[in-house]
């Protein structure tokens, strides 16, 4: 039993170190797969909305050039002109076709500027010469009255045109200076937005490049560990049926070693106990025999009546129990079968699977290695063949160009200073002639009497209208200088919104520059040291979509991506490269026909004990009550009348009272040992024959389907693991192919530039300055009836010199003098 108890703590610490041992070897250590990051992507930013016409006053001014200009874009007679190199008649023919409209305008403010001055120098000399209004009479008649209220309201009228038109000049001057200091801003603004946009799609191509990076050498390191990666699917693959089949294995051996140590310990408690019964029988036959002895003298009273209770004091005390030789020797068999060696070996042969892959891919690892690196470099190329350079460049000019603007932004200040300041003058002379209008329009009602002579007119009538008489002269004198203004900015301004504002709206100025010729040399791929076919229209269309520059600058044409990241032909040569390899697992007995002979036997001697009988024996033996015959005894003692027999009968009561505490203290504790271990084993021995029959059925399943499934598991876990690091590589694939030709370089921010820049240029200040001659022509176009009833009405507000009386609608004409010519 000795042997047992080692063989049986050998086990435990086997299996205990077995425990440790995958906690002392070292494991590959990768990198856990995380969702690529997000690109880094430019600022957004966008344009600010604008109506469909534009800024200030812009519905009007554009349906005026419009009206001006209906002809389209002159594209073919632009060409034409570059081409031609000097200009020829056909080809000016041509231009002042086209230029009808602003001719014809330019036509007639020739005329108002000739003719303005010297329709005014003749007004001049005709009054002073006492025609034209200039004698300072006035001819009384009954419609006097109506002509004057007519002459009023018409002139009120023109002069609140003119104001309004000298209002709109205010505002649109406004507006033009509010658009050149927002202006400078926004260019700086939209200079550094594209620098950043320019900046930030290297930055996005490195992303994607770190991303390959980091997906092939995951994949790598789980290659290089692929005995700890694949060797632990296929320890999932085999621990199935594995792990019951030595878990029942070492259930069985918990059972088999408990077995032999219950039985250790029977035998023992068992010699014990023999001992202690065999003092007990001794002493038992000693009471009685003296016990007897005193009851057979004479002179004991109603002795002979006790006899029949002395039966007690010969116990049985002989523990007949089954001989357990058998069960001992099927134990010691099961015992000496050694099942921790066996569940040992079991796991050394799973523990050893990572180790035996790791040997036997070693060679093929280096050439799927080989293949990753040349999927890394295939990625690393499609980067090479973006811009690059081309981007640094226009970056470096963008810088370039901010500094500039930053240097000409005091320059740009002033002029508009001087701007601002020549525009308000030209807004103060028109507000003057208003204001002299007003005032002669107010003073002239507020001063004049209708029933007063006409020579007896107020200063108040008077003066109001000498005010419109002065809001002539400034109108003659100034209206003419306002008109070559208006010619100049309206030819500048007209024509650059219909030669350059309206065909940058509608796309057709980047279809004009697209024209071969238009720009010599210039070619948008060319630029960009691309080889496929692209257009500024393109561009700026895929752009406002915010395309990716895959499909802005057609990289599809000149890089096959697909190509370049198509896993599937990486994936049969790394399959073919692990099947070379030939992963094999050596054959395996779990249990041997003789130790599986030997746990049946255990089983069925276990089950052949009849451990029932033995513990009602020892039930039977443990209610031997010896105290109520020693009471007995102190009865019976208590009624003899000899004083000698009587002490005996109490000493001997006394003696079973000793004897039956010895009991107590000694033979019912290895008793209730004994009962104790027996149960144990009747337990053990009852669940025996099912733990065996369950260890035999697993072991014998586990042990099939080693034999039957391994060659086959090995390969489909193979195959899963490759399978799973291609996935790894596919779904990078499908993230970088998405990722380049849909992400890589949005260029919305390129359209936003140029939308912004239309923006600056034509709604904020070109629709300005539109705004500003237009207000400004308005006026004069006014100023003509203006003065024409100015003059009118000032002959019905100033004092006349001369009388002209009517009374009872009789005209008395005043006598006329010799040197007087009629009126």
């Amino acid at each position: 039993m000795g042997a047992g108890v080692r063989r049986h703590t050998l086990g435990t610490l086997s299996l205990l170190l077995l425990s440790l041992w995958p906690c002392m070897t070292a494991q590959p250590s990768c990198p856990a797969r995380i969702t690529p990051p997000e690109l880094e992507m430019p600022g957004k930013w966008s344009v600010q909305p604008n109506s469909v016409d534009g800024g200030f006053m812009s519905s009007i001014v554009h349906s005026f050039l419009r009206s001006v200009q209906s002809n389209p874009f002159p594209k073919d007679l632009i060409i034409k002109i570059i081409n031609s190199g000097p200009a020829t008649t056909e080809t000016i023919k041509e231009v002042l076709r086209y230029e009808t409209g602003f001719l014809v305008c330019v036509a007639i403010g020739i005329l108002y500027i000739i003719l303005m001055p010297l329709i005014g120098f003749c007004f001049a000399c005709c009054r002073c010469c006492g025609n034209c209004g200039g004698r300072m009479y006035q001819k009384q008649t009954k419609s006097i009255n109506c002509k004057r209220r007519v002459f009023y309201w018409a002139n009120l009228l023109i002069t609140v045109c003119i104001l309004a038109g000298n209002i709109c000049m205010f505002l649109s001057n406004t507006y033009t200076g509010d658009s050149v200091s927002t202006g400078v801003g926004e260019v700086n603004n939209t200079l550094k937005n594209l620098q950043s946009y320019i900046d930030t799609v290297p930055k996005q191509i490195d992303q994607v490049l770190n991303e390959s990076s980091i997906t092939v050498d995951e994949v790598t390191c789980h290659i290089n560990g692929s005995g700890h990666f694949l060797g632990k699917q296929i320890q999932n693959g085999l621990e199935g049926p594995l792990k019951p089949a030595l878990d029942s294995v070492r259930m069985m051996a918990q059972v088999v070693n408990s077995t032999s140590l219950l039985l250790l310990g029977l035998n023992r408690t068992q010699s014990q106990l023999q001992t202690e019964l065999g003092v007990l029988q001794d002493n038992l036959t000693s009471v009685r025999d003296r016990i007897n002895g005193t009851l057979h003298k004479t002179n004991c009273l109603g002795c002979d009546l006790f006899q029949s209770k002395l039966e007690p004091l010969s116990p049985d005390t002989n523990l007949n129990t089954p001989d357990l030789t058998e069960l001992q020797s099927a134990v010691d068999q099961a015992v000496n079968a050694d099942l921790n060696a066996q569940i040992n070996k079991g796991e050394v042969f799973f523990d050893s699977i990572p180790q035996r892959v790791t040997n036997e891919t070693r060679g093929s690892v280096q050439g799927i290695q080989q293949q990753l690196q040349n999927l890394k470099s295939q990625v690393s190329q499609v980067a090479t063949n973006l811009p690059h350079e081309t981007l640094t460049d226009i970056s470096s000019k963008l810088g370039n160009v901010q500094k500039s603007v930053s240097n000409n932004v005091p320059q740009a200040k002033s002029v508009e200073q001087i701007r601002w300041i020549v525009a308000l003058i030209l807004c103060c002379l028109i507000l003057l002639v208003v204001v002299c209008n007003l005032l002669g329009l107010l003073l002239g009602p507020v001063g004049l009497k209708p029933n007063d002579d006409p020579t007896d007119r107020s200063s108040t009538a008077n003066c109001g209208g000498l005010f419109l008489m002065a809001g002539v002269g400034f109108s003659f004198l100034f209206s003419w200088i306002f008109m070559i203004v208006v010619l100049i900015l309206f030819l500048a301004g007209g024509n650059v919104y219909t030669l350059i504002c309206v065909p940058w709206r509608t796309g057709e100025l980047f279809q004009f520059i697209d024209t071969p010729g238009v720009i010599p040399g210039f070619q948008l791929s060319q630029s960009l040291g691309l080889k496929t076919n692209l257009t500024i229209t393109g561009v700026y269309n895929d752009c406002h979509k915010d395309e990716s520059l895959w499909n802005t600058l057609h990289l599809a044409e000149i890089i096959n991506l697909n190509d370049f990241l198509n896993v599937s032909k990486y994936t049969a040569q790394v399959q073919q490269d692990f099947e070379k390899s030939q992963i094999s697992l050596p054959n395996i007995t779990l249990l041997s026909p003789g130790i599986q002979s030997q746990l049946r036997n255990f089983s069925t001697r276990a089950n052949s004990v009849n451990f029932s009988s033995i513990i009602q024996k020892i039930n039977t033996f443990s209610k031997t009550d010896l105290m109520s015959t020693a009471d007995e005894l102190d009865r019976l003692a208590s009624n003899q009348a000899n004083t000698t027999i009587k002490t005996e009968l109490q000493n001997e009561a006394n003696d079973l009272r000793f004897i039956q505490t010895q009991i107590n203290i000694t033979i019912n504790p290895l008793v209730e040992q004994l009962k104790s271990t027996v149960e144990r084993l009747s337990v053990l021995s009852s669940q025996a024959n099912g733990t065996v029959e369950n260890v035999l059925q697993k072991v014998s399943y586990a042990q099939d389907f080693l034999n039957n499934n391994t060659t086959q598991i090995v390969k489909s876990k193979t195959r899963e693991f490759i399978d799973s690091q291609m996935g790894i590589l596919q779904k990078f694939a499908e993230w970088a192919n998405y990722t380049i030709t849909e992400r890589v370089g949005r260029c919305g921010s390129v359209a936003a530039a140029v939308d912004t820049a239309e923006n600056l240029v034509c709604t904020k200040l070109v629709d300005s300055v539109n705004a500003f001659w237009f207000s400004l022509g308005w006026c004069m176009v006014f100023l003509i009836p203006s003065i024409i009833f100015s003059v009118k009405l000032a002959k019905f507000y100033r004092r006349m010199k001369h009388k002209d009386v009517y009374e009872n609608r009789i005209m008395m004409h005043p006598i006329p003098r010799a040197n007087m010519k009629p009126y």
